[in-house]
Protein backbone atom coordinates (compact mmCIF):
# COMPACT_ATOMS: atom_id res chain seq x y z
CA UNK A 1 0.00 0.00 0.00
CA UNK A 2 1.69 3.42 -0.28
CA UNK A 3 3.02 4.72 2.60
CA UNK A 4 0.79 8.24 2.03
CA UNK A 5 -2.61 6.47 2.23
CA UNK A 6 -1.41 4.39 5.50
CA UNK A 7 -0.21 8.01 6.87
CA UNK A 8 -3.07 9.55 6.19
CA UNK A 9 -5.41 6.99 7.41
CA UNK A 10 -2.97 6.97 10.39
CA UNK A 11 -3.20 10.22 11.03
CA UNK A 12 -7.19 10.49 10.97
CA UNK A 13 -7.58 7.18 12.79
CA UNK A 14 -5.07 8.95 15.93
CA UNK A 15 -6.76 12.40 15.78
CA UNK A 16 -10.48 10.60 16.27
CA UNK A 17 -8.67 8.26 18.93
CA UNK A 18 -7.05 12.01 20.98
CA UNK A 19 -11.12 13.26 20.39
CA UNK A 20 -9.28 15.65 18.43
CA UNK A 21 -10.84 17.76 15.61
CA UNK A 22 -8.77 18.92 12.09
CA UNK A 23 -9.57 22.17 13.29
CA UNK A 24 -8.12 21.74 16.92
CA UNK A 25 -4.79 20.17 15.16
CA UNK A 26 -4.26 22.74 12.64
CA UNK A 27 -4.72 25.30 15.19
CA UNK A 28 -2.23 23.38 17.96
CA UNK A 29 -0.06 22.96 14.89
CA UNK A 30 -0.51 26.26 13.48
CA UNK A 31 -1.52 25.46 10.27
CA UNK A 32 -4.77 25.79 8.06
CA UNK A 33 -7.07 23.33 8.80
CA UNK A 34 -6.99 22.64 4.64
CA UNK A 35 -3.41 21.17 5.60
CA UNK A 36 -4.82 18.69 8.19
CA UNK A 37 -7.28 17.92 6.10
CA UNK A 38 -5.11 17.35 2.36
CA UNK A 39 -2.50 15.20 4.78
CA UNK A 40 -5.55 13.06 5.62
CA UNK A 41 -6.64 12.98 2.13
CA UNK A 42 -2.98 11.45 1.05
CA UNK A 43 -3.31 14.77 -1.06
CA UNK A 44 0.06 16.81 0.51
CA UNK A 45 3.24 14.77 1.46
CA UNK A 46 4.85 15.40 4.56
CA UNK A 47 8.54 16.68 5.72
CA UNK A 48 9.80 14.61 8.12
CA UNK A 49 9.45 17.65 10.52
CA UNK A 50 5.72 17.67 10.21
CA UNK A 51 5.87 13.88 10.59
CA UNK A 52 7.91 14.84 14.19
CA UNK A 53 5.06 17.78 15.28
CA UNK A 54 1.89 15.70 14.15
CA UNK A 55 3.03 13.00 16.70
CA UNK A 56 3.77 14.93 19.38
CA UNK A 57 0.80 16.47 19.28
CA UNK A 58 -0.87 13.55 18.80
CA UNK A 59 1.02 12.03 21.82
CA UNK A 60 2.39 8.91 19.89
CA UNK A 61 5.74 7.65 18.19
CA UNK A 62 6.11 9.15 14.95
CA UNK A 63 6.58 5.21 13.68
CA UNK A 64 3.03 4.97 14.41
CA UNK A 65 1.89 6.96 11.82
CA UNK A 66 3.53 5.54 8.93
CA UNK A 67 2.92 1.67 10.13
CA UNK A 68 0.14 -0.40 8.47
CA UNK A 69 -2.51 -0.93 11.53
CA UNK A 70 -4.02 -4.67 11.09
CA UNK A 71 -7.40 -2.65 11.50
CA UNK A 72 -7.11 -0.19 8.66
CA UNK A 73 -7.64 -3.16 6.39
Amino acid sequence: MDIRVIFARNLKHYREQRGLTQAALAAAMDVDRAHVSAMERAKQNVTLQTLQRLAEHLELEPAKLIKERADSV
